[in-house]
């Protein structure tokens, strides 16, 4: 189960919930982890014989803790309209797979700030896991207004 402080930052909650908890908090970037116990239903039906965590959902832990980076920088700095803010991703380049994840690994997932550039925050992401590298992926968060709920 995710830390509180993880589901006080971001919107996403089991079982679309990548990130368990912070690790270190750097000056431009974060660290978090998630451990995958071998029981997520996704491992169902992705190669159920020898099962594999799917990419994309590596690539969402990655997303995910930069979000938490992103609202941890937010509430540093005293910025007053966090709360009404979403942050969103909005480009995905340079996704490189390394290695896989598989059931019971616990992954590392560190997001570092390149630039921001007119509230556009162009990030790298590396996912590790014991064995060493797993993902290398470059990208770029914004952080919308909420919108109010869609009936």
């Amino acid at each position: 189960m995710a830390d509180q402080e993880i589901l006080d930052s971001i919107p996403h909650r089991p079982p679309f919930l990548f990130v368990d908890r912070v690790v270190e908090q750097k000056e431009r970037g974060i660290v978090c982890a998630r451990k995958f116990d071998g029981n997520e239903d996704f491992y169902k039906g992705h190669y159920p014989n020898a099962p594999l965590t799917p990419g994309v959902l590596l690539c969402e832990s990655v997303f995910q803790t930069a979000a938490v980076y992103l609202v941890k920088k937010a509430r540093a700095a005293g910025t007053a309209d966090f709360e009404n803010r979403t942050p969103v991703l909005c480009r995905v380049e340079n996704a490189k797979f390394k290695s896989m994840v598989f059931p019971g690994d616990e992954i590392f997932i560190e997001v570092s700030e390149i630039d921001e550039l007119s509230g556009f925050y162009h990030m790298s992401g590396t996912v590790k896991t014991a064995r060493g590298v797993a993902l290398q992926i470059k990208f770029a968060i914004t952080m919308l207004d909420k919108e109010p709920a869609r009936q």
